[in-house]
C-alpha cells in the first residue's frame, strides 16, 4: 500500500471502534483510518481501550510507516465509573451518543487546524454526530441501516425474550429518526453523507449530497481453494440478527438429501460466539448434525484466512445491512449465499444467482438447500459463482480503492459550501453506480 503524492488536507475524524486485530467494526475503522492516510493528514479520535491494539500493531507492522507518519491519535473517554455503567447493548449505544457529544466541545480548540471533519462509526443511522458545531465541512459515514426483522423469523426460535428487545430496539431507534433535533441536524448540516446502501440514504431522507459506500472491505489476498471437501462456512456473533438457524437448518436440509457416502465429505463450520450459543446447539443435537457440525468460538485471523481458503460456500442468511465477512468471503473467491436484501444481498455481484427471496417461510430453507446442493453437484455453476465473487471484490471492495473515493469527497467538501457541493459534485463511486436513487 503505497501513499500518494498529492495536496493534503487536515482530517479530522472520529472512530469509536479501531482495532487492527478485530474484524468488524473495529477493522473497519482501523482501515478506514489507513486508507485516508493514503492522501490526507488525518487526526483520529477513539476510546482509550483501542490504544494498546493500535501501538502494538503499528510496532509489528513497520512496513506501514508511511502512512503512520500521517496519522495522529488521540484517546477519550468518560471516566471509569461512568464506564463501568456501560453495559448492554442500549447503554453502550447512549454512551456513544454523549460521547460523541462532548469529544466534539473537548477537542473543538483543534477546528482551526481542520480542513474537513468525519464523523466514521458507529456505522448506524439514528445516532447523530456533534462535529456540525465546528462550523467545518463535515463528512458523516459509511451511515448503515438494518431493517426490522420480521416477527417470524424470530419468535418461533428465538422466543419472545428476543423478540421484545429487538422491538424495544426498533421503539428507541424510531425516537431518534422522528424526534431527535440533533440527527436532523446532523443530516442538514452535513457537506456529504456516505451511505452503505440505498434504504440508508431513504431513511434519512437524503435527496442529494451522499453516495454509497459501504463500510465494508477486505485486502487484496491470492485466492485458492485447497479442500477436497465440500466445506460450507459461516462467521459471525451468534445473536438472532445473523441468521444462523437459517444456516443451520438450510444445511440440514442439503445434508439429510445426501447419499450415506457423500456426507463424509460435507461439513458445516461456524466461527463465533455469543448469547446464542446454546440454543444453536441444542437445535444442532436435535437435528442430528453433531458429527457434521463444527464450532470454532474463537480463532486468530491468520487462522480464518486459512478457512476461507478452504470453504466452498460461505452460507450468511443474515437479517443485517452490512457484513464484514461478506468482502472477506468474496476476496478468497468464495460464493456468498445470503437473503436477497440491503445487505449482503445488495453487496454479492449483480448477476450471481446465490440470492434467496427474503420471506419468513419453510421454502426459504429449501431454497437455501438447494443451492447448496447445485453448488455441490454442479461444476460449471460454482465455478461461475466462485469467478463472480471475486469480481465483485476486486471491483468494489478491495481496501484500496477506498482511498481515492474518500480523497475526492474530502476535497470537493474543503472546496464546497454544503449547498452547492449538492447541486454540482453528487458522487456516486464508479463501482457502486447501480446502487443510484432519487
Amino acid at each position: 500500500m503505497k501513499q500518494k503524492s498529492t495536496t493534503q488536507l487536515k482530517i479530522f475524524l472520529t472512530a469509536y471502534a479501531v482495532n487492527p486485530f478485530k474484524g468488524s467494526e473495529d477493522g473497519m475503522g482501523w482501515n478506514y483510518i489507513l486508507q485516508i492516510a493514503r492522501n490526507q493528514k488525518v487526526i483520529a479520535v477513539t476510546r482509550k481501550n483501542n490504544g494498546p491494539a493500535i501501538e502494538k500493531y503499528m510496532q509489528e507492522n513497520p512496513e506501514l510507516n508511511d502512512l503512520y507518519s500521517n496519522i495522529e491519535f488521540k484517546y477519550f473517554d468518560w471516566p471509569l465509573w461512568l464506564i463501568f455503567c456501560k453495559k448492554g447493548p442500549v447503554l453502550s449505544l447512549i454512551y456513544y451518543y454523549f460521547w460523541q457529544f462532548t469529544l466534539a466541545i473537548h477537542f473543538r480548540k483543534l477546528r482551526h487546524k481542520i480542513d474537513v471533519v468525519h464523523n466514521l462509526n458507529f456505522h448506524n443511522d439514528w445516532t447523530p454526530t456533534f462535529l456540525w458545531m465546528w462550523r467545518k465541512p463535515l463528512v458523516w459515514g459509511p451511515v448503515g441501516h438494518h431493517p426490522l426483522i420480521p416477527f417470524k423469523f424470530l419468535r418461533p426460535f428465538y422466543g419472545y425474550r428476543v423478540v421484545i428487545m429487538d422491538r424495544f430496539l426498533w421503539m428507541l431507534k424510531n425516537l431518534f429518526w422522528h424526534f431527535d433535533p440533533f440527527l436532523k441536524l446532523s443530516v442538514a448540516k452535513s457537506t456529504h453523507v456516505f451511505c452503505m446502501h440505498k434504504e440508508a440514504a431513504q431513511k434519512l431522507g437524503l435527496k442529494n449530497k451522499f453516495s454509497i459506500l459501504p463500510s465494508v472491505a477486505s485486502e487484496e489476498v491470492e485466492p485458492s481453494h485447497t479442500a477436497k471437501e465440500f466445506n460450507v462456512l459461516s462467521v459471525g456473533r451468534f445473536v438472532a440478527l445473523k441468521g444462523f438457524d437459517i444456516t443451520i437448518k438450510s444445511f440440514f436440509t442439503f445434508y439429510s438429501a445426501l447419499q450415506a457416502d457423500e456426507k463424509r465429505n460435507v461439513k458445516l463450520i461456524l466461527v463465533g460466539s455469543g448469547p446464542e450459543k446454546s440454543r444453536l446447539i441444542q437445535l444442532i443435537n436435535s437435528l442430528g448434525l453433531e458429527a457434521a457440525v463444527q464450532i470454532i468460538e474463537w480463532i486468530p485471523r491468520n487462522e480464518l484466512k486459512e478457512l476461507y481458503k478452504t470453504a466452498s460456500v460461505f452460507l450468511f442468511p443474515s437479517h443485517e445491512g452490512a457484513g464484514m465477512v461478506v468482502s472477506e468471503a468474496m476476496s478468497y473467491g468464495v460464493p456468498v449465499l445470503c437473503w436477497d436484501n440491503c445487505g449482503p444481498g445488495r453487496f454479492i455481484h449483480p448477476s450471481s444467482k446465490l440470492r434467496v427471496k427474503y420471506v419468513p417461510s419453510h421454502n426459504s430453507i429449501n431454497t437455501f438447500a438447494d443451492h447448496l446442493m447445485q453448488l455441490k453437484t454442479d461444476p460449471e455453476f460454482i465455478s461461475r459463482e466462485k469467478s463472480l465473487a471475486r469480481e465483485r471484490f476486486l471491483e468494489a471492495f478491495n481496501w484500496d480503492l477506498r482511498a481515492d473515493e474518500l480523497s475526492r469527497v474530502y476535497t470537493l467538501a474543503a472546496r464546497s459550501s454544503c449547498s452547492t457541493f449538492a447541486e454540482q459534485h453528487y458522487f456516486i463511486p464508479k463501482s457502486l453506480q447501480n446502487e443510484q436513487i432519487g
